[in-house]
């Protein structure tokens, strides 16, 4: 390899006064330039792939990169002759985390230059909180604006089920931990309704701020801006929700100064070239690692197995010897509770020889948090959902069913409880106890975990577990995280814990098995009916794993 880099390494070098002219053309802006960049599909905090140049979310391309675009904000600063940033948001795939996230960058774009975010395709309530960071909002004519808040439903199936037969066997340690509550129980917990409003709080609070901090109204007008939704265009103007109403090709005009039009350049090609260099450097250098641990949390060897593929990548960034720090990207609603305990052991063995500092994406809950404990330090966004620190385990009963067809079940064992890990198999009270026992041990563990790397006691861990669901804000106030802030904000705190050096040091992403996991394995049709019928068709999929106990939170649908 290393020839490879010598050969290429001479090749510039001969070739260099005309690479330096190239890069030098590349860079001139044209004063008063603005710079673009669009926005269409997923957005992440880091980016997923190697080329983190590449900001859009184009077809096959990877997402748009928070941590990436902060790179151009710090280029753009340094740029006299640009005059402001054109922010056009197609679609928004993001949680309220990641959103509250591109918010703040918006909003320091704006400590230096304007900031126009455009809305061709109108935009519901994350667009609308996202673009209220802006200086101005333009949106397309015949658009629709719509921040109508947020709305969280759940379908409670246990008397359907009651009638075919089917019973939803579920425990749980935490009496907030409610995943697999909608198929054992006709409406909703009392502790569901309690925590699912605190989150919905969150949000509104955080929407509401937004809006009357951008359109520079108060609280109770920004309240009326929400409650009088959806809007047309023309209607979003005369409330004061947008500036200015316009096309995509009046944009210069409508930017520029003086009646003449302004020049909008590609924020890509700029970011390039004020990247480029004209010589590669011949040697690696020190780095931190981005390790993602996201979606649901599996185990064992097959395609949808997290743990291995996550442990191989921990232990690469432990062996290596660039690598002097970690930053957790979680975004995780968790899982099985071995592979869980699994991540969080070789985590914690990390954590032993270099600094580990957690950011919480949209969701770090109960596997997802549980991993994340050996960490040194955790941020989070306020809109974060986090916590859920319990267990659970349910099953799915057809044996009534059956019956009722016509069909029964006989059955030879030997042993008291031989019977207990057939996912199907309607449990006695000798079996249910012995569940309860095991969940209950793993719930105490839990805690342990938790406790030790909060560094608190299990008695002030226990008062906020119970398999409970915070929003970030409200985890800050409890303890289980120590800063609110952005990605950004996660790794400042990182190279702060690695000293000067840390400042220089690049981000690099570990390749080893790193890609996204699907959620839980589906069960085919009958999820797909679940989610026509308007149920979670990951809690159809949590009652039917082969999983006992589950550190796993199906998570409140929040519109």
């Amino acid at each position: 390899m290393i020839v490879f880099r010598l050969i290429g390494f001479v090749i510039r070098l001969a070739l260099s006064p005309f690479i330096a002219l190239w890069i030098a053309l590349r860079r001139r802006v044209p004063r008063g330039a603005w710079l673009q960049i669009e926005i269409d599909g997923p957005v992440v905090e880091f980016p997923t792939a190697p080329r983190a140049l590449a900001l859009f979310a184009f077809a096959r391309q990877p997402p748009v990169a928070i941590s990436t675009l902060h790179d151009v904000a710090d280029e753009i600063a340094k740029e006299p002759r640009v005059a402001g940033v054109l922010f056009v948001i197609r679609g928004l795939g993001a949680g309220m985390a990641t959103a509250t996230s591109l918010h703040k960058l918006i909003t320091r774009i704006r400590e230096t230059k304007r900031v126009v975010v455009h809305l061709p395709n109108g935009g519901d309530t994350r667009e609308l909180y996202v673009a209220s960071a802006a200086s101005q909002i333009v949106a397309a004519p015949h658009a629709t604006l719509a921040p109508l808040g947020f709305v969280s439903s759940s379908r409670y199936a246990k008397r359907a089920l009651d009638k075919l037969g089917v019973q939803a066997d579920r425990l749980a340690a935490g009496a907030y931990k409610s995943a697999g509550e909608t198929f054992a129980l006709d409406r909703m917990s009392d502790p569901q309704r309690e925590q699912i409003g605190a989150l919905l709080d969150t949000y509104y609070d955080e929407l509401v701020a937004a809006l009357a901090a951008g359109r520079k109204v108060d609280a109770a007008r920004a309240k009326e801006l929400v409650d009088g939704a959806p809007y047309d265009a023309a209607r979003a103007k005369a409330v004061g929700l947008v500036d200015h109403v316009a096309y995509e090709d009046e944009l210069p005009k409508l930017l520029g100064e003086n009646g003449e039009n302004a020049i909008i350049s590609s924020a890509t090609r700029f970011f390039a070239a004020r990247r480029a260099r004209v010589l590669p450097r011949l040697r690696k250098r020190a780095a931190i690692a981005v390790l993602p641990l996201q979606g649901t949390i599996t185990s064992g060897t097959g395609r949808l197995a997290m743990d291995e593929r996550f442990v191989s990548s921990v232990r690469a960034a432990r062996a290596s010897r660039r690598v002097r720090g970690v930053l957790l990207h979680v975004d995780s609603p968790g899982g099985s509770a071995l592979a869980s305990d699994r991540i969080h052991r070789e985590l914690a063995l990390l954590a032993r020889e270099k600094p580990v500092v957690a950011y919480f994406g949209d969701v770090a809950a109960s596997g997802g948090y549980y991993a994340a404990a050996a960490a040194h330090h955790i941020v989070c966004e306020p809109t974060t959902i986090t916590g859920s620190i319990g267990v659970v385990s349910a099953r799915v009963v057809l044996d009534p069913l059956l019956e009722r067809l016509g069909v029964f079940t006989e059955t030879l064992k030997r042993g008291a409880h031989a019977t207990l890990l057939d996912p199907l198999h309607r449990i006695d009270e000798s079996e249910r106890a012995a569940l309860e026992g095991e969940i209950q041990d793993v719930y105490e563990g839990f805690l342990d975990v938790v406790a030790h790397g909060r560094k608190r006691t299990r008695e002030d861990v226990h008062a906020v577990a119970q398999g409970r669901v915070w929003s970030g804000r409200d985890a800050k106030d409890k303890g289980l995280v120590d800063e609110l802030g952005d990605g950004r904000a996660a790794l400042r705190t990182l190279r702060k814990r690695l000293g000067p050096a840390g400042e220089t040091m690049e981000l690099v992403a570990m390749r080893r098995g790193l890609q996204r996991v699907p959620a839980m394995p589906s069960t085919g049709a009958l999820a797909t009916l679940a989610s026509l019928l308007g149920f979670d068709a990951s809690a159809l999929s949590f009652v039917s794993s082969r999983e006992r106990v589950l550190a796993f939170s199906v998570l409140p649908r929040i519109f």
